[in-house]
C-alpha cells in the first residue's frame, strides 16, 4: 500500500515531467515587429521568445533581449544563429530576398496581417494568439482594446473640434519630414479626433518652412526619439517655418513614445487617450481610459 509520502513524491515528478515536456514543446520565438512582440509578452509567452528586431523596445523585457537589426534590413546568418523553431514576422520585414533565405533553411516564418488602426489592432492579437496556441487570452486582450476604445470614442464624439495637427517624424536634419494621408499617423491623429494639416500628399514628404506656415497647424506631434535626436522640444519650435506656425507661436508640441503612438497593438487604446489629451487638454478629464 502507497504511503502518503509516496503519492505526493509521485504527483510531485509526475508535475515536473508535465512541465519539462510543456518547456520541450514550446517553440523557440524570433519576433520581428515591435507591435508583434507587445503582443507576445502581454499573452505571457514571453518567456518564448529568444529575439526580437530593434524595433521591439516594450515591455522592457523584450527590449532587453539579443536583437537582429532592422526589420527592413535583416541578414538571414543573424536570424539563423539563434536557431529559432518559429520566426513570427511582421508584412514589412526583409528584405524579401533574406526572408526567402530563412524559409529555404527550414525555419517556418508565419507573417501577420497589415493593417493600420484598430480593426488591424484586433487581426494582429487573434493572429498571434492562434499561431501560439492561446486562443482564449488572445479574444479577451481582443475584448479589452475594443471596449477601451469604444469608450474612447464616446467622449471623443462630444467635442465640438478637430484641432489641425501636424505630425513630424524628422526634425532638424534637412526640411522637417511631414505624415501625409494614408500613413500611422494620419490614422491615430484621426482617431484621437484630431486633422491632419497635410492634405495635399501621401505617406511622409520633406516640407518647406513656407509650406509649414501655410498649413497653419494648431498643434505638432512627434515620437520623442525624434524630439530626442532634434535637441528637444525647443529646437522642435525653433525650426524653420514651425516657429511661425500657430501650434509654434502657442508652444503646442505633444511628444510621445514612438511605438506606442504609431506601433498598433495592445497600448493603442492609451496611445489614442494620450494622444487626445495633447489635441484637446479642456476636456482631458473625460479623456482617461
Amino acid at each position: 500500500m502507497l504511503t502518503r509520502r509516496a503519492i505526493l513524491l509521485g504527483g510531485l515528478c509526475a508535475g515536473i515531467a508535465v512541465r519539462s515536456a510543456m518547456a520541450r514543446d514550446m517553440p523557440r520565438l524570433l519576433v520581428l515587429g515591435g507591435d508583434l512582440a507587445e503582443i507576445v509578452f502581454a499573452l505571457g509567452a514571453g518567456d518564448r521568445v529568444v529575439a526580437t528586431d530593434d524595433t521591439a523596445l516594450w515591455p522592457p523585457e523584450a527590449a532587453a533581449l539579443p536583437k537582429v537589426g532592422y526589420p527592413r534590413r535583416l541578414s538571414a546568418e543573424g536570424m539563423l544563429s539563434l536557431a529559432p523553431d518559429l520566426i513570427l514576422s511582421s508584412a514589412d520585414a526583409g528584405p524579401p530576398a533574406v526572408m526567402d533565405q530563412v524559409r529555404a533553411a527550414g525555419l517556418r516564418v508565419v507573417t501577420a496581417p497589415e493593417g493600420r488602426g484598430v480593426e488591424a489592432v484586433l487581426a494582429k492579437i487573434a493572429f498571434v494568439g492562434e499561431v501560439l496556441g492561446l486562443e482564449t487570452r488572445a479574444a479577451a486582450m481582443a475584448q479589452e482594446v475594443s471596449s477601451g476604445m469604444a469608450s474612447l470614442e464616446r467622449n471623443l464624439a462630444e467635442l465640438p473640434d478637430r484641432p489641425s495637427v501636424l505630425f513630424l517624424m524628422s526634425v532638424g536634419k534637412g526640411p522637417p519630414i511631414a505624415a501625409g494621408r494614408d500613413t500611422a499617423a494620419d490614422e491615430m491623429i484621426s482617431l484621437a479626433h484630431g486633422r491632419n494639416a497635410v492634405e495635399g500628399f501621401a505617406g511622409y514628404k520633406p516640407l518647406s518652412a513656407e509650406a509649414a506656415v501655410a498649413l497653419a497647424p494648431e498643434v505638432v506631434v512627434l515620437p520623442d526619439y525624434v524630439a530626442e535626436a532634434a535637441g528637444g522640444i525647443d529646437a522642435v519650435l525653433a525650426a524653420a517655418g514651425i516657429e511661425d506656425t500657430p501650434a509654434g507661436i502657442a508652444g503646442r508640441v505633444v511628444v510621445m513614445d514612438g511605438l506606442k503612438l504609431l506601433g498598433f497593438g495592445p497600448r493603442t487604446p492609451e496611445a489614442v487617450a494620450e494622444l487626445a489629451r495633447g489635441l484637446h487638454p479642456d476636456a482631458a478629464d473625460r479623456l482617461a481610459l
